[in-house]
């Protein structure tokens, strides 16, 4: 019985290389798992991607914990008593990938992980829990810094349960990095969140402006969509381009004065 509970067991740990990635990257590293007081069949190592996602129910919202990208590390073996059982893995990061750091800071709102699984035949599973670290793309990077340079100041981020239209995407969330309005800005919107759907051939951006509402109208939402070719990123005056973005979304439905 005590065997059945786990009692005893393999234990699993993984070491990461280096926790940091980015979107469309790879994370490597070992798995160590170590045999335990009798032989046990194992049954499959696997890793897994997990972060907070946003999900809304009706009236209510919840936090959940989603697994959004698995691999296969090993299939069946047997593992003795006592036997370390070591195996390297290269794990394939999904190009939308939310971020977690910009510019050496944590994205307030945000975690990311990757979760360890140990099936063992008959009994329990065992797990580890590694904390990741995802950068942007450069021209993740280069868009943010526009806005900064503008005058917008990051707020948090998170992610939220669900699909943009019109948007090429293969997770079933996407994230929302919010900004206070800069000065400019402010008497026409409450903030900015921007969203990032990565793909391997160019990055789509989206930008939602939380309009401000006054004594006898209510506020709104707004949303632009454009993609960006990663070749050209590193070349535009990102600054300037996300200004004549933000006044034509805003001109379209009469806002911008």
């Amino acid at each position: 019985m005590m065997q059945a509970l786990g009692v005893g067991g393999p234990s699993v740990e993984t070491v990461l290389s280096n926790p940091n990635c980015r979107p469309g990257g790879v994370l490597e590293g070992q798995i160590h798992v170590e045999g335990g007081d009798h032989p046990v069949d194992i049954e499959y190592v696997a890793l897994g991607m997990v972060t907070r996602v946003e999900v809304e129910s009706g009236d209510s919202e919840y936090d959940s914990t989603t697994e959004f990208h698995r691999q296969r590390a090993t299939g069946a073996f047997r593992l003795e008593a006592k036997q370390r059982y070591d195996i390297p893995f290269r794990f394939d990061v999904p190009w939308e990938t939310p971020i977690t750091e910009v510019y050496g800071q944590h994205l307030h709102g945000m975690t990311m992980a990757l979760r360890t699984e140990l099936e063992v035949a008959r009994a329990v599973d065992k797990g580890d829990l590694d904390a990741v670290a995802v950068h942007p793309l450069p021209a993740q990077e280069r868009i943010l810094e526009g806005l900064l340079r503008l005058g917008f100041r990051f707020a948090r981020a998170d992610v939220e349960s669900g699909r943009l239209y019109g948007v090429q995407q293969s997770l079933p969330f996407y994230q929302e990095i919010e900004f206070h309005p800069s000065p400019q800005f402010a008497h026409m919107i409450n903030q900015l969140e921007v969203t990032f759907a990565a793909t391997p051939q160019h990055l789509q951006v989206v930008l939602e402006l939380d309009k401000r509402g006054g004594l006898f109208t209510e506020g709104h939402d707004s949303f632009g969509h454009f993609n960006v070719d990663y070749a050209s990123a590193e070349q535009t005056d990102w600054a300037a381009q996300l200004h004549g973005w933000l006044e034509q979304s805003l001109r379209k439905r009469g806002l911008f004065r």
